[in-house]
């Protein structure tokens, strides 16, 4: 199976391709497959239009230059891992205090760069300014912090003499905006030997990936006092102060646990989700990117975890209520190994809601429940539906769209469940009286559906002249 890993940064993004190793693949059924046998590389640079290319030993090589070049920097102690050119294909020189001298030694110079005629191909020469560096160095951090991604290959850093620090306070001071990543932080230390070399393969979340999970059987070590953002805990309740979900890896979770991929099961859990999230979501402006999250949702609806999937998600995370929003084990029994279903979830700069399966579907969703078959019931449930809709929706329409609703009703033909089905129909639902019909019911706009007894779907159409039309449910197009 082919697999791709993104690692992205404004001024940089690391693309990697290749396999799983079948043999230790057999032995693991994960929700994301371990890339073990790397086939391709690409390296893209802002301000260039071309990526640098090439297999594994060019992707170590770079590794290995641009961790040394870092801790050089950072240090002014000289590091001859960043300057190898007799065994490396890549190094590094630095040109003046804010430029930096990429260079690749590669039998094949990608298009785009500059190169000449000649039989033996010059190095390709990029200059790279601290942002772009450390744009560079942490997308090498977020590949280590991807267990899933050549779990072998590691990095070793030598600490050098605290005696050197003095003198580069200034360059610290410059590069630190620049370099908010895990492993920029770890070679800026270890530069100045404040910090022990790192232990390989630190069981951390992506920098660029905010994973929180909620568990209360599964505890954080002491070390994840330096994870980047922990998840928020609801408020407990006097008979409960010490219970609090712990924050735990979402992927590690999603591996010891059961999938939910059925379509249908997987389409009633995503209204759920957008029920929980649409009317928390109260910070809906002064978003610069759209937030994009990975959920993990259990079967009843709880969000036990989530995992930003770009930088922006990771750093805005406040703006949205997920952390508020996992469950809590003192109103909840605990997570232990129940089936546990993805969502992409997606807060847009224009303020609106966006959540679909993260693998979206396998086939076309049906509907959850018995049904009302009989063709002369369902003809007369369909007039009725018509004449109790058609009486209590008044006004002029504000949408210049049709809203295009999934509605159920039980064999009295009173209303059981509800769904939008297009984006505006969520956007203007309060304009068509079905909530007010729900609610006289459940009590509640986001209730559960009444699924104890045989119900009669339709699909009731809003539209935007005024004129409305019920017709019965062909199932999800």
């Amino acid at each position: 199976m082919n697999i791709q890993r993104k690692y992205s940064l404004p001024n940089c993004t690391l693309l990697l391709e290749g396999l799983s190793d079948v043999t230790r693949a057999a032995q693991f059924q994960e929700m994301r497959p371990e890339l073990s046998i790397l086939v391709n590389a690409e390296c893209y640079l802002s301000g260039y239009n071309q990526p640098l290319t090439g297999g594994r030993e060019f992707f170590e090589s770079l590794v290995r230059a641009v961790s040394g070049y870092a801790q050089e920097f950072l240090s002014s102690v000289s590091n001859p891992q960043a300057h190898n050119q007799e065994s490396e294909l890549v190094e590094f020189q630095k040109i003046d205090g804010n430029l930096h001298r990429l260079i690749i030694h590669s039998e094949s110079t990608p298009e785009g760069f500059d190169r000449s005629n000649n039989s033996k191909r010059p190095p390709i020469e990029i200059d790279l300014n601290t942002v772009q560096l450390f744009d560079l160095v942490e997308a090498v951090d977020q590949f280590f912090a991807d267990t899933q991604t050549l779990p072998e290959l590691s990095l070793e850093l030598q600490p050098v003499t605290r005696r050197y620090g003095g003198a580069s306070q200034a360059v610290i001071k410059q590069a630190v905006p620049a370099a908010v990543g895990v492993s920029s932080l770890a070679v800026a230390a270890i530069a100045f030997n404040l910090i022990p070399p790192p232990q390989i393969r630190i069981p951390q979340p992506q920098p660029d990936e905010q994973t929180s999970s909620a568990t209360k059987n599964l505890n954080p070590p002491a070390s994840a006092a330096a994870t980047p953002i922990a998840a928020a805990t609801p408020a407990p309740t006097p008979s409960t102060a010490n219970e609090k979900p712990a924050v735990k890896d979402l992927e590690a979770l999603l591996n010891t646990v059961p999938e939910i991929t059925d379509p249908s099961q997987l389409r009633a859990l995503n209204r759920q989700v957008y029920n929980q999230i649409h009317p928390a979501w109260t910070k809906r402006s002064g978003l610069q990117q759209d937030l994009v999250y990975r959920l993990g949702v259990a079967a009843d609806g709880a969000i036990v975890g989530y995992k930003a999937v770009n930088k922006e998600a990771n750093q805005g995370v406040g703006q949205t209520p997920l952390p508020n929003l996992l469950y809590n084990p003192a109103n909840r029994a605990r997570i232990s190994n129940e089936p546990i279903a993805q969502f992409r979830i997606v807060f847009t700069t224009n303020g609106v809601l966006q959540v679909s399966p993260w693998r979206g579907y396998a086939k076309t969703p049906e509907v959850v429940g018995a049904k009302i078959t009989d063709s002369n019931i369902t003809k007369g449930l369909n007039q009725k539906l018509y004449n109790t809709v058609r009486q209590t929706w008044t006004g002029t329409p504000t949408f210049t769209r049709d809203l295009k609703y999934r509605v159920a009703v039980n064999k009295e033909g009173v209303i059981a469940d509800y769904e939008p089905l297009n984006q505006v129909a969520f956007d203007y639902f309060r304009e068509t009286p079905l909530p007010n019909m729900f609610n006289a019911i459940y009590g509640s706009n986001v209730a559960p559906p009444n699924d104890k007894e045989p119900l009669a779907h339709f699909q009731v159409i809003f539209k935007s002249n005024g004129k409305l039309e019920v017709t019965p449910w062909k199932g999800y197009q």
